[in-house]
Order: C-alpha cells, then sequence, then structure tokens
C-alpha cells in the first residue's frame, strides 16, 4: 500500500469498553484499519490511561503523528487502585456520563483550526459503548459497533430466562438444545427491572443504528448463528476474526510495539515454558475480571497439585473477592518445580508455545479464540456475561472443551486435568482442536473470509444475498471511506432487503414505533430496525416466571421522491406464553 497524505486520509475514532478483555481486541482493530491507511485516535479512559502508563512505562502511550490516544472520563470517583473496576456500575456510568465528554473530543478532533489530523470519517466503538452512535449521528459519520464477544453471545443476548436453570430451550435459532444455564448470567433472571438486563437491552436497541457490527469470529466457527443473525439483524455482520491472527500479519514495527495490557507482564513465563517438553504443561487462567472465593482458590489449588501435572498458573492480585490471593504454604512446597505461580502474562504467546497441553479457563472469548487459534483444548470454569454459553460451545458444538462445576471440588479438578492431559476424550478434544486451528489460519489467511472489510462485497454471505445495490453517490463505504476518488465521506449508506414478509395481522404500520431517525445532508435516513418489546407477565410464583420477546424486523427507507415504504420481517415468540 503507498503512503497516503495526512489530509487525505480517513479518520477512526475507536472506543473500547474500559475492561482488559474489551481493549485487547479493540487495539488489534486499530491497528488494522491504520495498516489499511486509517488515521486512528484511540479513546481509553482516564482512570485505564493511568493503568496503561504504569505497566508499559511513561511513554507506551506516545503514539505515532496518525495514531493518537485521547482520554475521557468514566463518572466513577478517581482512584489509583490497580483493579478491573465494578462491572455494573461502570457499565451505569459510561452510559450515563461518557458522551457529553465525547462530543466535545470530537469537536476538537474535528476543529480545523486546532487539529492537526484530518476529521473524522467513522466511529468504531464497543457495543458496550453505544452511546457513541448518538455522536456519530450528530456529526453525519458512520457508526461501526465492535461486539467483542462471540456471535452466540449476541444472539442469545436478546433472550431472558424463566429461572429453570437446568432447562433445555430449542427456540434460540442456532443453538437449539441449549440450557437457560448456558445463557449469559446478566440475563439468566426473572428479575424484569435487574440493572443489567436493562443495559443490555438498551445498548442493543442503541446499537442496532450503527452502520455495521463486526464480531471477532470466523464464519466456520460460528455458521448456524452468524447465518441467523445475518439473515434477521441490522446492522450487517462483518466476521473480522480471529483478530491476533490478523494483526500478526502486519509487519510494521510501530504498530507491533503497541499493546495494552492493564498488567505489568512477566516474561519469565516464557523462559520456564522454554525449559518445559512438549505438550506437558496445563495453562490456568480466569481473565481480568473473575473472581473466586477463598475455598474455591484452595480446590483449585490442590487438584492441580493432586494431578501430577505441571502447570503454569496466572493468580491476580484481585482474584479472590475481597483479599488477596493467598495460596497455602503446603501447595507452594508440593508442586515446586512443577508449578509456576505468575500475575500476569502475554496470553497469546503462551497458548501457542508448543509446551502448553492444555487451558483452564474462565471461557471469556479472547481466551477461547486465542485456544483455538492454539490448537488447544480447555477445562472450562466460566464466571459471567456470555460465558456460559461459549462453554456450551466448547463442550458440545466445538468438541474442544469440558465444564467444571460452579462449586469447585479438588477431586474433579484433578480428574479433569487428567482426563485432558491422558484420557481418551482429551485426545478427541485436542484432535478437534487441531481442527479448527486449521480452519482459523484459513479463514485469517489471504482470500479468507475474515478480513476487515472495505465495501459490501466482504460482508456476511447472507447479508450479501440479500443487499440491493445502491447508487454510488447515496454512501461511503462502512468505515467511512470514499468509495471513489473526491466522493464525499460523511454520508451513510442506508442498506435495504428485497426479501420481506408482511406484518402478523396484529400489528400494522402505525402501531409499531419507528427508531434509528437520523438526518443527513437534509435527507432522513431510516435504515433497518429491530424492535425489542419485552413483556414480563405472571410472577406468581417461580412456575409462571417468563418474558415474551417480540423482534420486529421494520425497514423505512425514506427518499425525497418517495413515500415512506415500511416493511416488516419476523416474529419470534419466546416463553410459555
Amino acid at each position: 500500500m503507498g503512503s497516503i497524505r495526512t489530509s487525505e486520509k480517513p479518520h477512526a475514532v475507536c472506543v473500547p469498553y474500559p475492561a482488559q478483555g474489551h481493549i485487547n481486541p479493540m487495539l488489534k482493530v486499530a491497528k488494522l484499519l491504520h495498516h489499511k491507511g486509517f488515521h486512528i485516535t484511540f479513546v481509553n479512559t482516564e482512570y485505564n490511561h493511568r493503568r496503561l502508563l504504569k505497566s508499559r512505562g511513561p511513554h507506551s502511550l506516545d503514539g505515532l503523528p496518525d495514531f493518537r490516544y485521547q482520554t475521557i472520563p468514566d463518572g466513577l470517583p478517581p482512584t489509583d487502585t490497580d483493579v478491573t473496576q465494578d462491572i455494573p456500575a461502570l457499565c451505569q456510568s459510561t452510559t450515563k456520563t461518557c458522551l457529553p465528554h465525547f462530543r466535545e473530543l470530537l469537536n476538537k478532533l474535528n476543529d480545523t483550526v486546532l487539529s492537526t489530523g484530518p476529521p473524522v470519517t467513522c466511529i468504531v466503538s464497543d457495543g458496550c459503548m453505544s452511546f457513541t452512535v448518538e455522536a456519530a449521528e450528530e456529526i453525519g459519520v458512520p457508526e461501526v459497533l465492535f461486539w467483542t464477544h462471540s456471535a452466540c453471545g449476541i444472539l442469545d443476548a436478546s433472550y431472558l430466562t424463566n429461572g429453570y436453570l437446568e432447562t433445555t430451550i430449542d427456540w434460540i435459532p442456532g443453538m437449539e438444545n441449549v440450557r437457560f444455564k448456558d445463557l449469559p448470567s446478566f440475563i439468566r433472571t426473572t428479575e424484569p427491572n435487574d440493572q443489567m438486563v436493562n443495559f443490555v437491552i438498551a445498548e442493543t436497541k442503541r446499537g442496532l443504528k450503527a452502520s455495521a457490527i463486526i464480531i471477532n469470529t470466523f464464519d466456520a466457527f460460528e455458521k448456524p448463528v452468524l447465518d441467523f443473525l445475518s439473515s434477521s439483524l441490522l446492522p450487517p455482520i462483518y466476521t473480522v476474526g480471529p483478530l491476533h491472527l490478523m494483526a500478526n500479519q502486519i509487519s510494521e514495527e510501530r504498530l507491533k510495539s503497541m499493546h495494552s495490557n492493564l498488567w505489568k507482564e512477566e516474561s519469565q513465563c516464557i523462559d520456564w515454558l522454554d525449559s518445559k517438553k512438549s505438550n506437558s504443561v496445563l495453562y490456568v487462567n480466569f481473565g481480568s475480571i473473575t473472581v473466586m472465593t477463598p475455598k474455591q482458590l484452595v480446590e483449585f489449588a490442590w487438584g492441580l497439585a493432586n494431578s501430577g501435572y505441571d502447570f503454569l498458573w496466572i493468580v491476580r492480585p484481585d482474584l479472590v473477592v475481597g483479599e488477596s490471593a493467598m495460596l497455602p504454604p503446603e501447595f507452594v512446597m508440593e508442586t515446586e518445580g512443577r508449578g509456576m505461580l505468575a500475575s500476569w502474562c502475554s496470553q497469546e504467546q503462551i497458548l501457542k508455545h508448543t509446551a502448553i497441553a492444555g487451558f483452564l479457563t474462565h471461557s471469556g472469548w479472547n481466551s477461547t479464540m486465542e485456544s483455538v487459534c492454539g490448537g488447544v483444548p480447555v477445562i472450562c470454569w466460566p464466571f459471567f456475561a456470555e460465558q456460559p454459553t461459549n462453554c456450551w460451545y466448547s463442550c458440545g458444538e466445538w468438541g474442544i472443551g469440558m465444564e467444571i462445576d460452579t462449586n469447585v471440588r479438588r477431586e474433579e479438578v484433578e480428574r479433569q486435568v487428567r482426563e485432558l492431559m491422558e484420557g481418551e476424550k482429551g485426545k478427541k478434544m485436542k484432535s478437534k482442536a487441531m481442527e479448527w486451528k486449521e480452519k482459523a489460519g484459513e479463514a485469517a489467511g489471504p482470500g479468507g473470509s475474515s478480513f476487515l472489510a472495505t465495501d459490501e462485497s466482504n460482508a456476511h454471505p447472507t447479508y450479501k444475498r440479500n443487499l440491493l445495490e445502491l447508487e454510488e453517490t447515496e454512501y461511503t463505504d462502512v468505515f467511512g471511506r470514499a468509495r471513489w476518488p473526491g466522493a464525499p465521506q460523511r454520508v451513510l449508506k442506508t442498506p435495504f432487503f428485497a426479501q420481506l414478509t408482511t406484518l402478523p395481522i396484529d400489528e400494522n404500520e402505525t402501531n409499531q414505533p419507528i427508531i434509528g431517525h437520523s438526518t443527513i445532508h437534509d435527507m432522513e435516513g431510516y435504515c433497518f430496525q429491530i424492535v425489542l418489546k419485552l413483556y414480563v407477565d405472571n410472577f406468581r410464583s417461580v412456575l409462571h416466571q417468563h418474558c415474551q420477546l417480540r423482534i420486529q424486523l421494520i425497514d423505512v427507507h425514506v427518499q425525497q421522491e418517495k413515500d415512506i415504504r415500511r416493511l416488516a420481517g419476523t416474529v419470534l415468540n419466546a416463553g410459555n406464553g
């Protein structure tokens, strides 16, 4: 790719959710966009900006002339602690307080006098930071939402359980026979006013006004779910994973030197693994947010010790609820020489090391993707969010995992570690993991299904089949780049479908709300939207607690010379009603 003058570059503003597992993949997206010629502004919260400087060094966020770091406050009380913030409080605070500060930042970036960079041409934000959609509408640029979890996590986040965790359900397309306990923890409730349920619903509804959704997955890995999402949900879906395989293809040293770990990495982990035989070590890491009780920590410890196998265990200082993570001295003595403890590491490097035979994980999506790309089978102990869903797929559909019960027992930990390392099931899991590793490499390689798209030809196949070709003058590409020399870069595209059914008898055009309104160049434009309605009733007893979900697909495309057209798609009823 030839060099592009700064003044001519499209400008992407990237806004991750302020947690480790969201910042890492967003930085990879930003690097890939920069590699494709974009000017980048990467927006961290002030709290995480300070943590990054502490863990990476005082010059780690200096950036490049065309890759700059900016900050906005998260609205929470200032603190110098080095821990993940309370997630519900953070969700509530960012939703309520970040938009005005983000508007102010955009105004500064677009100030032709004060700014040294090009004007903002698109915003790429985390799916949990959808307040940016409103800001994008206000300045007339495309908004691309990046959902950092699995496609199945997006789909089942639209469904609310009735309280029976072991009940098998069959009404989520692509996820037949999933149990309520396998659904994301945030929506696994019977309380209609639950804070996190309301947050998920609000983020989903706002997110439907975006120009596109990108997901860190690949088509072969989640095909049934992706097919359903792409045929039923808009904005269009773009699969861009595994992101770390794609980012590893970037050869520019300036970009490769940029990292985003909020804790200081212990490099001796790799040196220790180098001294071990191939496929001899179990890697244990429960991510950046998972916490456990002191009893659970001890049970995991003795399960690992009694298995007899070597292990590398990442133990964050805040891993135990309300206190420091302290392991029994007897455990440390028992495992001396065959166990290594560290507070943080470069997980991507660990999981591709030849010494690693298995991974005891919380089933976070980044960890799942990285284990698949390393061909590493997993033992799952999901904690929250969509991790139970990822675990369900790992143990079933993908065939790469086993699950440990929430009530951790050392005997069960020992048994599963032994099974993974030496048992027949472990061998089958390893074989399946290697198959997925090959498919992941194909997806991220030249001609593969996953790469950052700059036009609709790279969208998910189901979306491509339904997309009608628009006039060139009506839109730029999904990331705001001009689609031909001299084309305006601030016009949002409005995709629409040719194949739609009519509204059901009890619904009509007048009683269905239109959402997603925006005014661009004095012309009203409406994209497809999903109107999400939750009906919670019959709470007389646990037996009657249920929720009915109705999803209605509405297309309204308004042009000055045409009448308003309203078309609607399917209605899905979930629950007992």
